[in-house]
């Protein structure tokens, strides 16, 4: 059911975005999103296929009297991060999203709303449904499972796409027009452990940080968001003067999310129970001297649990799992010389750490410019994985997309933009991966530009979208795609 207040203009919009957002689109599950675009396009006798990827692509002629312009790719990925709050009950294979308005903001209970990439497939959808839109031919391009590590575009082939031109809808701040993005890979890691019985007398309790804001770990990557990993194997290291032994450790969901959560399930002395409540509020006291505003929510949950039959680790695998987390790299590693301050050039997000029948496994990812720079970032990493006797594989390796100030396209949205804002419009590359760079990568003809409304909190339960951004964002998609339909081969 749409909330109360729900926006109503643009219609063509707001009714697609609604749509879309009672279907459920993980990355790998995106046929019932699929299927709703392939109706609409059936349903208006236009030309689809699907590739052996999964990728989506409809064929929109062009409206009359634009025949000639030269065609016009849009871009956006159909899936997207399914994260909610420990509290919510929701199955994100199954479950519709349930949208609610806060303020001037639209967001969904507790879980991540969709609106990465989904507001932007709404307006590619528009462009097929709204007849009152000028248009010339256009290639809408829906690819999949692009937030498990852009497969979609990666398996897509561009020979498929007549266009030299590419609009692509995915980026978050309404105000500012993209022309580069970062590239990325990541690192799967894992190693075996030896467990055993825990000593005599010790007591299963589980120690679970919660609160924290987590999120996109590109785009905010730069905002010294806590990161659930780093903070509870700090809070372990400093009780080793503590009687412990763990069992189990786990924490993060996907590589490109902060970790918002972790927790252990660890073997004590319940006599040293004032100690470690004693650790816990120290921990967080400290942690709330340098940590945003938004991660002040943060909180232990700090309780006895009933394990059959617990396992734990010997104390040279928990010594050897507390010093490579805390010795791991995250956080932005270096900033751009060209861009304002809060562009990151190169990072790393430990994104993912699990301890559990007798294995170790994580995953780190990194985001870059100029992939040069890397070279050190992976040695450090891959040193570090060698001296704790890791075993570990790519498992993402994607181009960047790297900053054409020249692009015509660019400078004809930025005009647009600043015509119908009345205010200078600033020119972008973002810390994330976008799937422009790969398309680009393999056309480099490719002439491309990007743009959105503003979502804050991407990836994280939080993220929500400015409601009064999407009506301007939706005229600069109609005002561009009207010039570039009186344009001629």
């Amino acid at each position: 059911m749409k909330p109360q207040q729900y926006p109503e203009q643009p219609a063509h919009i707001w009714t697609h975005f609604y749509n879309i957002s009672q279907i459920p689109r993980p990355s790998g599950q995106e046929q019932a999103m699929r299927d709703y675009i392939i109706q609409l396009a059936q349903e208006r006798q236009l030309t689809h296929q699907v590739d052996s990827t999964g990728n989506l692509l409809v064929w929109v002629p062009a409206t009359a009297g634009s025949e000639q312009a030269p065609v016009v790719a849009v871009q956006n990925h159909l899936d997207m991060v399914t994260v909610k709050t420990g509290d919510k009950d929701h199955d994100f294979s199954r479950d519709p999203l349930t949208l609610q308005i806060d303020g001037p903001w639209l967001s969904a209970d507790r879980t991540t709303l969709g609106a990465d990439n989904g507001i932007g497939v709404a307006a590619a959808l528009a462009m097929m449904t709204d007849p009152a839109l000028v248009h010339p031919a256009l290639e809408l391009l829906f690819t999949v499972a692009e937030e498990t590590g852009l497969h979609g575009a990666l398996g897509f082939d561009t020979g498929m796409l007549r266009a030299n031109r590419m609009i692509n809808l995915d980026t978050e701040d309404w105000g500012e027009i993209y022309l580069g993005c970062a590239g990325g890979y990541g690192y799967e890691a894992h190693r075996q452990l030896h467990l055993k019985l825990p000593a005599p007398g010790l007591k299963a309790w589980t120690v679970h940080l919660k609160g924290l804001t987590g999120g996109h770990s590109g785009m905010q990557i730069h905002e010294q968001l806590g990161n659930a990993n780093k903070l509870l194997i700090e809070l372990l290291v400093d009780a080793s003067d503590l009687t412990w032994q763990l069992s189990t450790l786990r924490g993060g969901i996907a590589h490109n999310v902060i970790a918002r959560e972790a927790s252990a399930v660890i073997m004590l002395d319940e006599r040293q129970l004032d100690s470690w409540r004693t650790k816990l509020a120290a921990a967080k006291e400290r942690w709330l001297s340098y940590l945003p505003a938004v991660d002040h929510q943060l909180e232990w949950v700090f309780c006895a649990i009933t394990v059959d039959q617990p396992l734990v680790l010997g104390r040279a695998d928990t010594e050897g799992v507390l010093d490579l987390i805390s010795i791991l790299p995250h956080g932005a590693q270096s900033y751009s010389l060209q861009q304002p301050a809060d562009l990151v050039d190169l990072s790393c997000n430990l994104a993912v750490v699990k301890v559990a029948n007798g294995e170790l496994r994580l995953q780190a990812s990194v985001r870059f410019f100029n992939d040069q720079q890397t070279v050190a970032l992976k040695q450090a990493i891959e040193s570090i994985f060698r001296s704790f006797n890791l075993v570990w594989d790519k498992i993402l390796d994607y181009p960047g997309w790297n900053p054409n100030f020249d692009s015509p396209l660019v400078a004809r949205t930025q005009k647009l933009a600043e015509l119908l804002t009345g205010q200078p419009v600033a020119l972008k590359a973002i810390h994330a991966g976008l799937e422009c760079g790969i398309l680009v990568s393999k056309k480099p003809s490719m002439d491309v530009v990007s743009f959105g409304p503003t979502i804050k909190g991407a990836h994280s339960p939080s993220e929500r979208l400015l409601i009064e951004t999407v009506a301007p964002f939706w005229q600069l998609v109609v005002l561009l795609l009207a010039e570039l339909a009186a344009d001629r081969a």
